[in-house]
C-alpha cells in the first residue's frame, strides 16, 4: 500500500542519514523596512579562527538549505578575538560561499568599527578607526571586495564613536566622555554609501536608549537615513540593559527599530558547560582576557544553577530553555546563534520548535528578580 512505502521510505532515510527536513524559520519585517529576515540569524564571527572556511561554508549551507534560514551578520574586524592576521577571514569564507549562492536570496549584514584606540589594522593608512564619512567608504569598500559583492543589505555601526560602557562594563562614568563624530555626520556617511548603491539599510549596535532616540532625530530632521536595526546583547542574563529603556525606545509605537539579539547563550554560558569544576579550556570565554574569570567572580553560575533547574521541570536543556525564551520575546526581531560545530547548529536552530510554556516564563522570570545582573554581581 501507498502507506507502507511512505513508512519504508522514512525508514530507509532514518537509516541513511537524511530523517525528516526541519520546519523553516519564519520570517519578519525589520523594523521600518521591506527587509524581511528570518527569526533566527548566523552569527559568523567564528569563522576564520574557530572554524576553517569549510566549516563556514557548511554551517551556511545548513543554516539556509535545511532550515531555511536567509540572514546572515558579519563585520569588517571578524572574526574574533580581532588580530591584523586573521582580520577579514570571516568576510572571504561567505565570500566563498556567495558564489554558488542567488545573492538576492541572501540578507548579508556587516558592521562597520566603531571608535577604537586598539585597531589599527583594518584601515589601510594604519589609522584607527572613527565612524567618519571616510571611515565607512573605505570600510564599506574593503568589505564588499572580501564578501565577493557589490551591495551589503544591512549595514550596522559596531559599536558607537561617542564613549559608552561597552561589553560587560558597569554604569555610565561621566569621566570617560570625550569628543565624537556627530551623529549628523555618521548619517551622513551612511547616506554616501547608500547613494552609491553599496548599502540598502541602515542599524547600530551595542547602543543605548539615547543613541537610538538621538539616530531617528536627527534622521528625520535632515531628510537622512533612518536605522531599522539594533544589535545588542540580550539573553536570561544580560536583560535588564535592554529592558529599562530600550524596549520603549524601540518600540513600533515609538522608534520602530528591531532587536538583533546577540549572544543568546551569554558565550556559551547558558549552555552550562561553565558549571563544572574545570571549564573546557577551549571555551569560548577563554579567548577573551579576563572574561572568564568575571564570570566566575560573579553571580552568574548560581543564577545559571537555578535556570537549569527550571529548564528540567519542563523537559528541556539549558540551550533549549534560553534559547527558545529569547526567540519568543516579543521586543527581539531576529536572534543571533553562532556554533563552532554542526550538531551544535543543529541544536540552537531547533529549539526554535520546543514548547515553552507560560508557567516556564514564570519560573524564569522568578529567578529574574533574583539575579538580575548576575554576570556583574559578585
Amino acid at each position: 500500500s501507498k502507506m507502507l512505502v511512505v513508512i519504508l521510505l522514512l525508514v530507509f532515510q532514518e537509516a541513511v542519514g537524511f530523517g525528516p527536513t526541519p520546519a523553516a524559520i519564519p520570517r519578519v519585517k525589520l523594523g521600518k523596512s521591506e527587509l524581511e529576515v528570518s527569526e533566527i540569524c548566523l552569527g559568523t564571527m567564528t569563522f576564520g579562527k574557530q572554524n576553517t572556511l569549510e566549516e563556514g561554508v557548511a554551517q551556511l549551507d545548513v543554516a539556509f538549505d535545511d532550515y531555511g534560514l536567509n540572514f546572515l551578520d558579519t563585520a569588517e574586524m571578524y572574526p574574533v578575538p580581532t588580530e591584523a592576521s586573521t582580520q577579514g577571514e570571516t568576510d572571504r569564507t561567505i565570500g566563498a560561499w556567495l558564489k554558488h549562492r542567488k545573492r538576492d536570496e541572501v540578507v548579508l549584514a556587516s558592521k562597520v568599527c566603531g571608535a577604537s584606540e586598539r585597531i589599527d589594522w583594518v584601515r589601510s593608512d594604519g589609522r584607527t578607526p572613527r565612524v567618519t564619512k571616510e571611515d565607512i567608504v573605505e570600510s564599506v569598500d574593503a568589505s564588499l571586495k572580501r564578501l565577493g559583492t557589490d551591495y551589503i543589505d544591512l549595514l550596522q555601526i559596531h559599536w558607537p564613536d561617542r564613549y559608552v560602557p561597552l561589553f560587560g562594563a558597569d554604569a555610565y562614568d561621566l569621566s570617560k566622555e570625550r569628543d565624537s563624530i556627530s551623529i549628523d555626520e555618521q548619517l551622513r556617511g551612511l547616506e554616501a554609501v547608500i547613494d552609491a548603491g553599496k548599502v540598502r539599510y541602515v542599524g547600530v549596535s551595542n547602543e543605548t536608549p539615547y543613541g537610538v532616540c538621538k539616530f531617528v532625530e536627527f534622521s528625520e530632521r535632515g531628510s537622512l537615513p533612518r536605522i531599522i536595526s539594533i544589535q545588542n546583547s540580550y539573553s536570561l542574563i544580560v536583560r535588564s540593559d535592554f529592558e529599562n529603556g530600550l524596549t520603549e525606545a524601540c518600540s513600533p509605537r515609538h522608534c520602530d527599530v528591531g532587536l538583533l539579539a546577540y549572544s543568546p547563550l551569554a558565550g556559551g554560558i547558558l549552555s552550562g558547560k561553565y558549571n563544572v569544576d574545570v571549564p573546557p579550556k577551549d571555551a569560548r570565554l577563554n579567548l577573551f582576557p579576563g572574561f572568564m574569570d568575571r564570570y566566575l567572580n560573579s553571580k552568574a553560575s548560581q543564577a545559571i544553577t537555578e535556570y537549569q533547574h527550571v529548564a528540567r521541570k519542563y523537559g528541556l536543556t539549558l540551550t533549549q530553555l534560553a534559547l527558545k525564551w529569547c526567540y519568543s520575546r516579543p521586543h527581539v526581531a531576529s536572534t543571533i546563534i553562532g556554533a563552532t560545530t554542526i550538531p551544535q547548529l543543529k541544536e540552537n536552530i531547533d529549539a526554535f520548535f520546543v514548547d515553552l510554556p507560560d508557567d516556564a516564563i514564570a519560573d524564569i522570570d522568578a529567578v529574574y528578580n533574583i539575579y538580575r545582573d548576575p554576570s556583574k554581581t559578585k
